[in-house]
């Protein structure tokens, strides 16, 4: 029978790595088993422990929601040849500032570490301990936290220094002013949705159904990023630099997908589970949070799309036109059609 409850320390162990992961000078996570393949940071028994509580959802029949970058409906702007074709003509910030701000909001992700989700049991009927969703306190959210930021005063780099070294690897340090993040890159609500959950209940769950919706996008953002700079038209003057960029992104690729499978995992076992809501009825986890689900995806995949897009095409557009030639340039890149 597989294992399906783990100790804190368990969830949160190292592989015994046969070299460190160090990149242009820095320390980051992670490492290399003796055949030189990597090693996500803190997976000894997490991925494991992941794929036996997916197990146990295959084997109750139960569905695993879905979360994949075929809910993005809407078009990322600038497509990746949109953004080759603006780099050839040497207009650079804008992909410098996307880097920057990739790394900028990864390392907010350390935050993570110090949630402390409410006790689920005492709203869910069945037996939590073998599940995801009892072991968020138990290592799952710390290790997802020090992934995206690092462990404060480690002298490690997680997810947002790795970023930046790969940022620097094709445009060299300090290319242009550090750009301000956005304040916030998730679905906000003004008024709640799940009244039959008690308020901090309410809040972890549509927590964890963004932070699953925020995972999607980056995996999309890996896509473009690697597609963009592995490109035989950018960076020709850094081949080396851009091939070791891409494998970067690769590696916080691979570690991200640790998160989007435990999210997966933990919103599925609600959604199998009975509730005891507040009125002292039950009702299915689904009925509850399904609705909220289908907003979710509909935001991340199409609202935010429509209130950013003007915003950035006239940013975009007003930087091109200040080029010689920019109406020319800017045409260009209107037609083309990913």
């Amino acid at each position: 029978m597989s294992k399906l409850e783990y100790s804190k320390q368990e969830i949160e162990a190292e592989h015994d790595y046969q070299t460190l992961h160090v990149e242009c000078g820095q320390k980051l996570h992670g490492g290399f088993d003796p055949d030189g393949h990597y090693l996500s940071p803190r997976t000894r028994h997490r991925w494991e422990a992941i794929n036996n509580w997916h197990k146990q959802l295959d084997d109750r029949c139960v569905p695993i929601v879905e979360a994949s970058t075929t809910l993005l409906t809407e078009p990322n702007f600038p497509n990746v040849p949109q953004q080759v074709l603006l780099l050839k003509h040497g207009i650079e910030q804008s992909f410098w500032d996307s880097l920057t701000i990739t790394g900028l909001i990864e390392a907010r992700g350390k935050a993570l570490a110090e949630i402390q989700a409410p006790d689920f049991q005492t709203v869910i009927v069945e037996d939590i301990s073998a599940t995801a969703l009892a072991h968020m306190n138990k290592g799952l959210l710390t290790t997802h936290g020090w992934d995206e930021g690092g462990i404060p005063d480690s002298g490690i780099g997680g997810h947002d220094t790795m970023w930046f070294v790969a940022r620097d690897l094709v445009f060299g340090k300090e290319k242009f002013p550090i750009p301000e993040a956005p304040t916030s890159i998730g679905r906000e609500k003004s008024e709640r949705e799940m009244l039959a959950l008690p308020a901090e209940h309410e809040m972890l769950i549509s927590f964890l159904m963004n932070l699953l919706m925020i995972e999607v996008r980056a995996e999309r953002a890996f896509d473009f990023y690697e597609r963009v700079i592995a490109s035989a038209e950018t960076f020709i003057d850094k081949p080396k630099e851009a091939a070791h960029a891409v494998e970067l992104i690769n590696r916080i690729r691979l570690d991200e997908s640790v998160h989007v499978a435990w999210l997966r995992a933990a919103i599925s076992e609600f959604r199998s589970f009975t509730i005891k809501a507040v009125d002292g009825s039950e009702i299915s986890g689904a009925e509850i949070l399904d609705p909220v689900w289908e907003k979710m995806v509909h935001w991340h995949a199409v609202e935010m799309h429509e209130t950013q897009r003007p915003r950035s095409i006239a940013t975009l557009k007003e930087t091109v036109l200040a080029l010689k030639d920019g109406q020319s340039l800017f045409e260009q890149f209107e037609a083309i059609v990913a």
